[in-house]
């Protein structure tokens, strides 16, 4: 079996969550933050990459990060550039941990029109998946956001969405389809039946082989998105924490019987610099815990 096969075989069937790692320079000042790191510890973006790279080393290096609990992790573009104990990241992620590796590659989002956030585009995405095969990463990852119900601006997205998805299938890594419904919309619900057709519809007219995976907010009706977790397109239907607290993600996600988690804040809630090595990871493995009992 093939490395790829392996990594097919881990993301679509294992038990466990995906880590979200990949916050980019507009989230990254927040969320070095909530860790304790506060904008006086460094000047410019270079000082700023090299804060989030010693928290998400310090997370990918914790005991409890491991295959175990963890099928896969996504990164930062900087991440997967970087090395983790002078072993390039995604290698180390998967030859010493046992996690498939995933990379964010949109470049952010447009200002809101419909009641959508497109993508904005992505000229170096080309570029960006051929480093990406280099240097062993199994799938991508991409954001839009929706706000409201709005038919025609929900369309657009996962239009957009898998327009940009197929281009990734094709160069051969597994792209994750991330249409997010804003948790504070109004109109939550009711976007998220109009979100199910139209992934539906883009799901009916793929080309036959072409795999992609869907990160949802956790639907308001539990078990609305298990019609698309059951196609034969979909590898995997994950779910993003989307703002809700650690607990409160994990009593919702746990609602759903054919999601798992992708959470990035819920993963690192209550992590701080301060912390000692075994105070920093008994919170990090009782985070895993309850973030991987929710997933099963």
């Amino acid at each position: 079996m093939s490395i790829q096969q392996e990594q097919f075989t881990r993301i679509s069937t294992g038990a466990g969550f995906i880590a979200a790692l990949d916050q980019s320079g507009g989230s990254t000042p927040k969320a070095l933050r909530l860790y304790g790191v506060m904008e006086d510890a460094y000047s410019g973006d270079d000082e700023m990459f090299g804060e989030i790279h010693k928290m998400r080393t310090r997370i990918i290096t914790s005991p409890s990060f491991g295959a175990d609990k963890i099928l896969g992790a996504i990164l930062f573009e900087k991440t997967m550039d970087g090395e983790i104990e002078g072993t390039p990241t995604a290698q180390y992620l998967w030859e010493t941990c046992g996690v498939v590796p995933f990379l964010k590659v949109d470049t952010g989002l447009e200002a809101d029109s419909d009641g959508v956030q497109l993508m904005k585009p992505m000229p170096d995405l080309k570029a960006l998946l051929a480093r990406a095969n280099e240097k062993g990463i199994f799938g991508t990852k991409m954001r839009s956001v929706v706000k409201e119900a709005n038919a025609a601006g929900i369309k657009a997205v996962v239009a957009q969405q898998f327009e940009v998805g197929k281009q990734i299938a094709a160069a051969g890594l597994v792209p994750i389809i991330e249409p997010e419904v804003d948790i504070n919309s109004a109109t939550k619900s009711e976007a998220e039946t109009i979100l199910k057709m139209e992934i539906l519809e883009q799901l009916n007219a793929l080309p036959d082989g072409t795999d992609v995976a869907l990160k949802l907010t956790i639907p308001t009706e539990a078990g609305i998105y298990d019609e698309l977790a059951d196609h034969p397109a979909v590898v995997r239907v994950v779910a993003l924490s989307g703002g809700y607290s650690t607990d409160d993600a994990c009593a919702r996600l746990s609602k759903n019987s054919k999601m798992i988690a992708s959470f990035s804040r819920a993963l690192t809630e209550g992590l701080n610099v301060a912390m000692t090595d075994s105070e920093y990871n008994a919170a990090l493995e009782a985070n895993i815990e309850k973030i991987y009992q929710a997933s099963l």
